[in-house]
């Protein structure tokens, strides 16, 4: 492992040369001095540890898009460009899917408290993502949904791990031995199940075959293949579940394979099929974070930040798109319906509630005193406006 510590004598060296200094990148020297390559995001982690070696003011990363997203911009145009994210923040997010930096790089630089700036050399003037410590620990905040993909899992289930000492030590010795790495984890009584990343591990046949063998001596393991793990990540987490509770609705015709919350408090992740991910991502995204306004967080959409593409129309399906069939079904034989749809009624009130110069948002109970719609305003923060008996009685 590589020592950021400041080095003075290097900072004077490179002080003394004329001009600016040209270095590569994407190398290293190993504890026999022979040079050897960092692999994908070497670049970037070249690049943290001279900036932390050196005590730089800030680090600059140019790449193709300028910064980190609230999701990926191929997979949802709408996405909004993040402003500036803690740390911790954007090493889950870069960990989750976000292929923009390496996470690698971001602990070299946390730690001696050192900026990184992301660029787009393709748009320059564009200010991308900034990532430092936060001055103070802020709200409960949604930053990004994250997806990765080409994830496999391995079910174990036995009655015998139930009140029994060292399963789970045997169990993962033997994915040691096998030379995998474990990323997702979760646990019941009678079962385990473990997520494998494709990028991080060597998923040959011959190794998940030899895995397979060897489980089946203390468990019965089950191989599922193709899935992706979608992660909602942001800030104190815990503290946003009761509001995502209308967003759970999209789980309803989604087959979870594992549910996982991060101990760090920073994401709560879903593994699903992987045909299912993209499609899972863009309604979450529409749901959580597409509506959010223009603040020192979200900055403008992938597609407002595209050259002469300012004024498209925003491409996020609508609640109606998404629920067509049971819309006809609810119409029936009749040739005209007024319809609520309480998702969106739950997600407008909240965009109102969280507004910060606002002191109080009142629901106008003559407006639609329908009980779930009132349910749903009292869940998302609002208070009654009532002007009669008979609407305070409603409440």
């Amino acid at each position: 492992e590589c020592d950021v510590a400041a080095d003075q004598n290097l900072s004077r060296r490179l002080t003394l040369l004329e001009g600016i200094p040209l270095t590569q990148g994407f190398t290293a020297r190993n504890a026999e001095g022979e040079t050897v390559v960092l692999g994908r995001g070497g670049s970037d982690t070249a690049a943290a540890y001279l900036a932390g070696k050196i005590s730089a003011e800030h680090l600059e990363i140019w790449t193709d898009v300028p910064g980190m997203f609230t999701a990926d911009p191929r997979v949802v145009p709408s996405a909004r460009l993040l402003r500036q994210l803690d740390y911790s923040e954007a090493q889950e997010i870069a960990t989750t899917g976000s292929r923009v930096m390496h996470p690698r790089c971001i602990p070299a630089l946390k730690d001696r408290g050192i900026p990184i700036r992301l660029f787009s050399t393709f748009m320059p003037d564009v200010e991308g993502t900034v990532i430092r410590r936060a001055a103070v620990e802020g709200p409960a905040q949604l930053k990004a949904i994250s997806c990765k993909k080409s994830t496999f899992l391995v079910s174990m289930e036995t009655v015998g791990m139930w009140h029994e000492v060292g399963f789970l030590a045997r169990a993962f010795a033997i994915f040691d031995r096998c030379g995998l790495s474990i990323d997702l984890v979760s646990t019941s009584e009678t079962n385990v199940t473990v997520s494998l990343d494709e990028e991080a591990n060597l998923l040959e046949g011959e190794t998940l075959d030899l895995l397979m063998e060897e489980l089946n001596s203390i468990c019965r393991p089950e191989l599922i293949r193709a899935c992706a793990a979608v992660s909602l990540v942001g800030r104190r987490i815990r503290a946003l579940l009761h509001r995502l509770g209308p967003t759970l609705a999209v789980f309803e015709q989604q087959r979870i394979h594992l549910l996982s919350q991060a101990a760090s408090d920073l994401n709560l992740t879903v593994v699903v099929d992987e045909d299912q991910a993209d499609r899972l991502v863009r309604q979450l995204h529409a749901q959580l974070i597409a509506e959010a306004g223009s603040t020192e967080v979200f900055g403008p959409s992938w597609e407002q930040l595209q050259p002469g593409r300012t004024n498209q129309p925003d491409r996020t399906p609508r609640w109606w798109e998404e629920k067509r069939d049971a819309l006809l079904d609810c119409l029936g034989d009749d040739l005209a319906a007024y319809v609520y749809d309480l998702d969106t009624v739950s997600q407008q009130i909240r965009a109102l509630v969280e507004l910060g110069p606002i002191d109080r948002v009142l629901y106008a109970m003559k407006a639609n005193a329908n009980p779930e719609i009132l349910e749903r305003a009292r869940e998302a923060g609002a208070s009654f406006e009532c002007v009669s008996p008979g609407e305070l009685n409603r409440v």
